[in-house]
């Protein structure tokens, strides 16, 4: 039976090749257009899941593919990789360089392997089930915060936390030392790496987090659901992720 990291080369790859598509169009006057759901789409999110995609149809035939932009492949496969190439396809577009592509490997629809890729900062954090997160090689860890009252909490933006959800988080956030804004995945990765201590988030698709588990766990956090539960293929998209065990449980009971 294969292990997780035996795919590493494979999703390094696949961050290499996302890479070299996205960074010639970054600050550029890119085509931008609108997708059913009114989110932006460009050349960029299209040209790199394409690339990715041909790496996988080369190597890995039988695995399946769910992406973003073009849909999905085999998704009752045993394992299936998960594709976000432009996470944070606003910030892109503006030239502001918090964007990251994602590349997540489910088996048996749990994530195992995630790669957290900022292409214009250099930046490439690696999570595999069982193993250390690494930020461009060197082993991370998120930070020791057990306090709510100290607390750093990120969100992507208040427009995603709508009626009873708003309504929960805004009695987390009253409780924490302060909130930062904006940030999409790139938040799970500072927060694995210190900066953050709590980011919560509600209406994530599979491709939105499935990279993002294995990062936080290797770098001892903890990521749930809204009501504790694992991550998997099947989640309702609520995301709580916390720097340690203890802030986790007090972030849960506002959020339950």
């Amino acid at each position: 039976m294969s292990h997780p990291a035996d795919f590493l080369p494979l999703a390094q790859r696949l961050a290499d090749a996302a890479r070299a598509f996205i960074l010639p169009y970054y600050r550029t006057r890119l085509a931008v257009d609108d997708k059913l759901d009114a989110s932006p789409v460009t050349l960029a999110d299209r040209g790199a899941e394409q690339a990715m995609r041909a790496l996988l149809a080369e190597h890995t035939p039988e695995h399946g593919i769910i992406g973003e932009e073009f849909g999905r492949e085999r998704d009752g496969a045993e394992w299936v990789w998960v594709l976000d190439p432009v996470d944070g396809t606003k910030s892109f577009i503006v030239g502001r360089p918090t964007f990251c592509t994602l590349i997540g490997l489910l088996h048996h629809g749990k994530p195992v392997l995630g790669i957290i890729d900022q292409p214009v900062l250099n930046e490439r954090w690696v999570g595999v089930a069982g193993l250390p997160t690494t930020l461009n090689g060197s082993v991370v860890q998120t930070s020791d915060v057990t306090d709510l009252a100290a607390t750093r909490l990120g969100s992507t933006g208040p427009q995603y936390l709508q009626a009873t959800a708003g309504e929960r988080f805004a009695g987390l956030q009253a409780r924490c030392r302060f909130t930062v804004w904006g940030g999409d995945a790139y938040l799970y990765a500072l927060l694995a790496c210190g900066g953050y201590d709590l980011v919560v988030e509600s209406g994530l698709k599979l491709h939105d987090f499935a990279a993002l588990v294995p990062v936080v766990q290797g770098a001892g956090g903890t990521m749930t659901d809204w009501l504790g539960g694992e991550l998997n293929k099947d989640s309702d998209g609520s995301v709580l992720v916390a720097a340690t065990a203890a802030l986790h449980e007090q972030a849960l009971a506002y959020l339950r």
